[in-house]
């Protein structure tokens, strides 16, 4: 007889699919963040695009650096859980 796989959780899918939407929108809301904040900078100080550009550019990678930390960790903690639970795939 073969064993069967236990059943994961109903709508665990639907779980992990916001979690990654979630992601998308911290990516997004960092840029904008930085160069809304460079924009009035910019505004205030009167130099028009410096500040926009360059806080473009840090949200960019800031955010960029923020996501892969967090998908990094997540895929380190399946593969911890996987492993723990005897399967190495």
């Amino acid at each position: 007889m073969i064993p069967r796989k236990p059943e994961e959780p109903v709508g665990r899918e639907l779980g992990l699919g916001y979690k990654y939407v979630s992601l998308g929108l911290t990516f997004a809301g960092g840029i904008v963040l930085f160069m809304g904040a460079g924009y009035l900078l910019d505004h205030w100080l009167g130099l028009l695009p410096v500040f926009t550009v360059v806080g473009t550019v840090v949200g960019s990678v800031l955010s960029f650096v923020r996501v892969y930390l967090r998908l990094k960790a997540d895929e380190d903690a399946d593969r911890a859980s996987r492993k723990s639970k005897g399967r190495p795939w």
